[in-house]
């Protein structure tokens, strides 16, 4: 009896072994890509940081957040989302010293702060998109972590189209119309727009939303990615505009007669408080619309989880 016992006590255990054996090592294996992608996140966004630093992109606090982004958003979310992240960070850089010159005077009398981005910045453009990285690395629900990609590709195609917007937008020969009541404003206002603005927001969170769905292996079922960017992301920009005409601080300079963001303005006056929430500067306004565009690409993308639902219960009957 002894020895029939401790023969099914050894077939147990080893049945045992055999059914937790793959769990550990799927866990253990998740874990050593989850290190190896940080790692590789930390050097990659290192490197990236340290050149846009040379080239004037970030100062320094900006490197450090650009470092703290692509580190969580690489390790957490995977080599696709982080690339996604380079592109935009790469594409704003570059439309940032387009035609600088011909941008200067605007982005000097209007604009708080140059094209040299700080950590506030990095965080106001990017910190959504790491939060939803960070949140859709440590959930194993397949529907929760498709709703947070789509989050994703929302909040970034948001920060890319406005990005894009500003940068050509100011550039447009048309002189630009507040979006709340379409009187004409000048070049750089918040909450004015061009059809060149629109336009490059539009071809803006069209691109992010693209190349997003090219890293992913542009597989069928990731089809809506594209959609969900350009949707969110027009809407994120126009979303934008709607705050800095009505909500976001604006300051008047009464030795330069204009309007701008600054507290100080370039001529060294100290400018005087005009309309909108002290406390809402142009970073929390991005802040605000990133979130805008995850909670809208979310939300369009649940009739495609739930048509992708029905799918796969029709095909299991």
């Amino acid at each position: 009896m002894f020895h029939l016992f401790t023969c099914l006590y050894t077939k147990f255990a080893t049945r045992q072994k055999q059914q937790a054996h793959p769990i550990t090592l799927s866990y253990n294996t998740r874990i050593a890509k989850s290190f190896s992608r940080l790692l590789g996140g930390l050097f990659f966004s290192s490197g990236i940081g340290l050149l846009a630093y040379r080239r004037r992109s970030l100062s320094r606090s900006g490197v450090a957040g650009a470092i703290i982004t692509g580190t969580t958003t690489v390790g957490m979310g995977g080599w696709a989302w982080g690339l996604a992240l380079i592109f935009f960070f790469l594409s704003s850089s570059l439309l940032s010293h387009f035609k600088e010159q011909e941008k200067a005077s605007t982005a000097t009398d209007k604009f708080s702060k140059g094209s040299q981005r700080d950590i506030a910045q990095v965080a106001a453009n990017g910190g959504m998109a790491t939060l939803l990285a960070f949140a859709h690395g440590l959930t194993t629900s397949e529907r929760t972590r498709a709703l947070l990609q789509a989050g994703y590709v929302g909040t970034l195609a948001t920060a890319t189209a406005d990005t894009w917007a500003t940068e050509l937008g100011v550039l447009s020969t048309q002189p630009p119309r507040l979006i709340t009541t379409g009187q004409i404003t000048t070049p750089g206002t918040s909450g004015g727009i061009t059809p060149l603005g629109i336009g490059a927001a539009v071809l803006g969170s069209s691109a992010l939303g693209s190349v997003f769905w090219l890293l992913q292996g542009a597989r069928r079922e990731q089809n809506a990615l594209p959609l969900l960017a350009l949707a969110a992301g027009t809407a994120g920009s126009l979303a934008d505009s709607l705050l800095g005409a009505t909500v976001q601080a604006m300051y008047y300079c009464p030795t330069c007669k204009k309007e701008t963001e600054q507290r100080v303005h370039r001529c060294g006056t100290r400018t005087r408080f005009l309309r909108g929430q002290a406390w809402i500067d142009n970073d929390v306004v991005n802040f605000a619309t990133t979130l805008f565009g995850a909670l809208v690409a979310i939300s369009l993308s649940l009739p495609f989880l739930r048509a992708k639902q029905r799918h796969t219960n029709n095909n299991a009957i």
